[in-house]
C-alpha cells in the first residue's frame, strides 16, 4: 500500500470531508512517494505489532507507507475521540482530526523521537484544538484550578467504560454514552483536556504537563476535579 492509499484512509474517517482536504492529502502522499524514491536509506519493513511507535514513525519518514498504516491503526480511535469530545460536532471533529494527521504527514522528515510518539501526536492535536477555539473566538481551554489535592488514578478508572475496555463495550448503552459526552463537554476546558489526554491518550502526568504547559500538581488537580464532576454526573449509572 503506497502513501496515497494511506492518505486516503485518513480522508475516509467520515464521509463529510472537503475536496480541499482530499487534494491536500493526495499532494502529501505524492511527496511521501518522492521521499521514498530518493532516500538513500534502505528501510526494512517495520510494521510488526511489537514495533515501537517511534520506530514506525522513523520508518514512515524514510518512505515506508506501511509504517504509517500501523501508526494510524493504533491511534485512530483514541485520537478521534479526543478531538470529538472537545468539539462535539462531528463535522468539525472530522476536519480537525484530518488536519492533525496531515500535520504528521507534513513534518515526517523532521520528526525526531525526543519524546514518546503518542505525546508528540497529542501535542499536535492539542495545539490544533487550541487554534480552532481561538479562531472561533471562544477560549474553551481556560479554567480556574485548585491545586490543593491530588487526583487519584482510581477515581478515573472507576468511571463507566474504563479506557482499557473495547469501544463496543464502552458504547453498549447509548444513554450512558450520551451522558458521558455531555458531562465531558460541560467540564471547564483545561480539566476536560487533561482528562482526555490521560483517558484517551494514555499519557502520564508529566506528559500531560509538557503538552499543556501546566505543572504536574496543576494537572493532578484538573484530573481530580474532572473525575469528581464526571462521577457526580454519572452517579445514576454507578
Amino acid at each position: 500500500m503506497d502513501g496515497e492509499a494511506s492518505a486516503c484512509r485518513i480522508a475516509r474517517v467520515e464521509p463529510s470531508r472537503s475536496a480541499r482536504a482530499v487534494r491536500l492529502m493526495r499532494a502529501a502522499a505524492i511527496a511521501a512517494r518522492a521521499a521514498r524514491t530518493h532516500t538513500a536509506r534502505a528501510m526494512s519493513p517495520a510494521t510488526g505489532d511489537d514495533t515501537h511507535d517511534e520506530a514506525l514513525m522513523l520508518a514512515y519518514a524514510g518512505g515506508d507507507a506501511g509504517a504509517f498504516d500501523a501508526l494510524y491503526a493504533r491511534h485512530r480511535g483514541g485520537l478521534y475521540r479526543y478531538v470529538l469530545r472537545h468539539v462535539r460536532e462531528r463535522g468539525v471533529a472530522d476536519e480537525l482530526y484530518q488536519d492533525v494527521w496531515m500535520n504528521v504527514v507534513r513534518v515526517r522528515e523532521s520528526y525526531a523521537p525526543t519524546a514518546k510518539f503518542a505525546t508528540w501526536l497529542y501535542t499536535l492535536a492539542h495545539n490544533r484544538i487550541v487554534d480552532h477555539w481561538r479562531a472561533s473566538g471562544r477560549a474553551r481551554l481556560v479554567s480556574i484550578d485548585d491545586d490543593r489535592d491530588d487526583a487519584p488514578a482510581a477515581a478515573i478508572e472507576s468511571l463507566p467504560g474504563a479506557r482499557t475496555e473495547e469501544p463496543e463495550i464502552r458504547a453498549a448503552s447509548s444513554e450512558v454514552g450520551e451522558r458521558i459526552a455531555a458531562a465531558l463537554y460541560a467540564l471547564p476546558g483545561e480539566q476536560r483536556d487533561a482528562f482526555l489526554l490521560q483517558y484517551e491518550g494514555g499519557l502520564s502526568l508529566a506528559e500531560i504537563a509538557a503538552i499543556t504547559g501546566a505543572g504536574e500538581e496543576t494537572v493532578k488537580s484538573r484530573l481530580r476535579y474532572a473525575s469528581a464532576k464526571l462521577r457526580a454526573a454519572l452517579k445514576d449509572f454507578a
